[in-house]
């Protein structure tokens, strides 16, 4: 879509607008260069990469870096541990996808613990 546009290497310096977003001042992160930029509406991305370095060697991951899961449930590779949100969704990142996905990790912590107790 032409009305889009992507802007890399940039730093919010302002939001423009009264009630309704108008404009944005954008730092250029790279030459340090400032402009302005009328706009309409804005996403904000903040990385692609999955913060899953603490869990190298210890979990399986995904060839795109993801914890792997089982289907659609949130068990990991490792018993009684459940992952949830960005570090498992390659194609989202979206706060309402990563909610849905912890109540996922909650109810199959749930379910597990529970198998526990019939033990």
């Amino acid at each position: 879509n032409e009305k889009i546009e992507f802007v890399w290497n940039a730093a919010v310096e302002g939001i423009q607008g009264d009630g309704a977003v108008t404009g944005l001042t954008l730092r250029d992160t790279v030459d340090g260069s400032v402009r302005e930029l009328p706009i309409e509406g804005l996403f904000v991305a903040i990385g692609n990469d999955p913060r899953t370095h603490l869990v190298h060697g210890k979990l399986d991951l995904t060839a795109e870096g993801t914890i792997a899961v089982d289907g659609r449930s949130s068990r990991t590779s490792a018993p009684g541990v459940f992952a949830a949100g960005d570090v498992i969704d390659p194609s989202y990142r979206q706060a309402i996808t990563a909610a849905a996905s912890g109540t996922v990790a909650a109810l199959d912590a749930e379910h597990y613990l529970a198998a526990l107790e019939d033990h």
